[in-house]
């Protein structure tokens, strides 16, 4: 962090916040759902109140992970198109279900929530890392006329935050400065709904408390003559002049609740080092372990959304474009542990029956096919059909065509597997296919959000699914 901060920095900050504001535009009528009228934000129907998104960044391989198929281990000169998976599957809790080896701590877990094993991910052409998780965390194809909210910033506008101290939407794990950082940011961000509506951003989990404690060499009387000389920027320029009442409310609120939050006893819930070791030591794998420790310290004090990623950066993580195999074996010890805990954490509190706990990446994997069967696409990985070398053992290339994801909590069904992929390649989904706007459906529906909420931009609705048209996935709850 900046150990200073000069005047001409400061003003250059709020300068680029104004234009921030002005981009992310403003809804032009009131809600337009089929919401009761004296429905009060926070209030909800659902059985659930809080989202924790687990965000595999980077494409995780279905068959590698939550969905294993005949193990080949590897020998030189073999034929890759034998290799459907290259861990051996192990047993969970759920009679009959196996998962990858090195997953044994969440397989035991299942009890608590639901494997999905046939999400496809949509077909845009020349695959792209962030052109999928942007339709995957807003729900639309990219590019749009309109900035599209992320899927947490829908949430914190339609039911508010649970706790004013807490922002209602907090994001942990990715900065924008490893790769793709413009495209990264364009989808996270509240839109046309405003500033206040946008994520809390923590990069780094293990310095949470940082990032709501004034600069190093600020004091708390010279923090809030900033902050009034920010407020003073927003009226006199061209917020002031230009901007909507919306836009400058929402901006002001933003900085509010910033301000707010530095005074208040919940910023202890960012602090780390409060945490028993015994705890510490299970989460502590890496930022990502780490960062679900954030996660269920932010829910017990009122997050309403909060995402943890494992960091999109290309070519690391689960972008294997090589070393798949033994970059997963690390991947999962990261991830295997963490969850589990937060789950068994968040059950043994009670937070699990009001919390719906997802774990998705914006696609899976497959050694041989790019794209999906019948709608292949411009391959980009250099696979050999001979394996000479164990770099070229893994699952390499985009599919789109069959990916697992974990949901646990808040109304979703406990023990229970939905869909199915092929045994054989291409292991592509055979039965009950799911697509984004069903899952965004199915959080909104657990969470009392009605499937036509929308608002009116650039004179047209703008829904939180696209047209209006997204269907819960019914049978994924109780």
């Amino acid at each position: 962090m900046k150990t200073y901060w000069n005047r001409r920095e400061f003003l250059q900050k709020t300068s680029a916040a104004t234009m921030a504001a002005f981009a992310a535009g403003a809804p032009m009528s009131s809600l337009l759902s089929s919401c009761s009228p004296s429905k009060k934000p926070g209030q909800t129907n659902g059985t659930a109140d809080t989202v924790i998104l687990l965000w595999m960044a980077g494409g995780m391989a279905h068959t590698e992970t939550f969905d294993p198929k005949r193990y080949t281990p590897f020998v030189k000169g073999m034929e890759g198109n034998r290799v459907l998976s290259t861990f051996k599957s192990v047993p969970t809790v759920l009679d009959g279900i196996h998962f990858s080896e090195g997953l044994e701590s969440i397989g035991k877990v299942m009890d608590k929530g639901t494997l999905i094993r046939s999400y496809v991910a949509a077909d845009m052409g020349h695959i792209l890392h962030s052109r999928h998780q942007y339709h995957w965390h807003t729900c639309y194809e990219p590019p749009q006329t309109v900035a599209a909210p992320h899927l947490g910033s829908w949430i914190a506008k339609e039911l508010g935050p649970k706790n004013p101290v807490i922002p209602a939407f907090v994001d942990i794990g990715q900065r924008f400065t490893v790769g793709e950082a413009e495209e990264l940011k364009a989808f996270h961000t509240a839109g046309f709904l405003g500033n206040e509506f946008g994520p809390f951003f923590i990069p780094d989990p293990s310095q949470g408390l940082e990032s709501v404690r004034p600069p190093v060499g600020m004091d708390a009387k010279r923090f809030e003559r900033r902050n009034q000389l920010y407020n003073d920027l927003i009226s006199s320029g061209p917020m002031g002049e230009f901007g909507s009442d919306y836009q400058k409310e929402s901006l002001k609120r933003s900085m509010e609740q910033a301000y707010m939050l530095l005074n208040s006893p919940e910023a202890k819930a960012f602090d780390l080092s409060q945490e028993p070791k015994a705890s510490y030591d299970i989460y502590n794998t890496g930022k990502f372990g780490l960062g679900c420790l954030l996660a269920r310290r932010l829910t017990e004090q009122g997050a309403r959304f909060i995402s943890v990623t494992t960091e999109y950066e290309p070519f690391k993580g689960w972008d294997t474009h090589e070393n798949g195999h033994t970059r997963l074996e690390d991947m999962k010890k990261q991830i295997d542990g963490p969850i589990a805990q937060l789950i068994k954490d968040l059950d043994k509190t009670g937070h699990l029956d009001r919390t719906i706990v997802i774990l998705a990446s914006e696609f899976s994997r497959d050694m041989m096919v790019e794209g999906r069967p019948g709608a292949k696409v411009l391959e980009q990985v250099n696979q050999p059909d001979i394996l000479s070398d164990l770099k070229f053992y893994g699952m390499h290339r985009h599919f789109t065509d069959g990916c697992s994801i974990l949901m646990f909590g808040g109304g979703i069904k406990k023990g229970f597997v939905y869909g199915k992929t092929a045994d054989e390649r291409p292991c592509k989904t055979i039965e009950n296919p799911v697509h984004i706007d069903g899952i965004h459906q199915t959080i909104y529906h657990a969470l009392g959000i009605p499937p036509d909420t929308h608002y009116e931009v650039e004179k047209r609705p703008f829904y939180s699914t696209p047209d209006g048209l997204g269907k819960p996935v019914m049978d994924l709850l109780i």
